[in-house]
């Protein structure tokens, strides 16, 4: 049974991330190995919170992956170029958060696409923290 496209929310920011397809992600059957999308789903997840907080925010706050999901829809072969990911986030739960990834070739096709779940932590003890207000305008369109 097929899974329903992941589309943006309108309210939320849509953070773009270019993905390098590398000689080392492609498997036995040619393509990117299924391994790798969970590394990317992590990467962009990664990529966004670096991109629009601050270093001691950073700091102080951290974030660890709780769960991975991911559907894959069409296969990247090698020497695939212009592959991109976009991500946003959902509402929070109290120090947890959805992510949401789509990967897409050149030509804007949905190859795979993920969800994750996040959960903030204080970054001196690892405990969970509820997500503060402050931290959401960044994320909303």
């Amino acid at each position: 049974m097929a899974r329903p496209q992941l589309q943006p929310r309108e309210d939320r920011e849509v953070f773009v991330v270019p993905l390098e397809v590398r000689p080392e992600h492609i498997d036995e059957n040619n393509h990117v190995n299924n391994v790798v999308y969970v590394g990317w789903l992590q990467d962009v997840g990664t990529a966004h919170w670096n991109a629009r907080f601050d270093e001691e925010t950073r700091a102080k706050w951290a974030w660890l992956a709780l769960r991975h999901e991911i559907d894959y829809l069409r296969a990247i072969e090698p020497d695939a170029t212009g592959v991109i990911a976009r991500t946003w986030v959902g509402d929070p739960q109290g120090p947890r958060f959805n992510r949401y990834v789509r990967i897409e070739d050149a030509q804007g096709r949905l190859c795979a696409q993920g969800l994750s779940e996040w959960c903030l932590v204080d970054a001196r003890t690892l405990r969970p923290a509820r997500i503060p207000k402050e931290m959401l305008g960044p994320f909303q369109a």
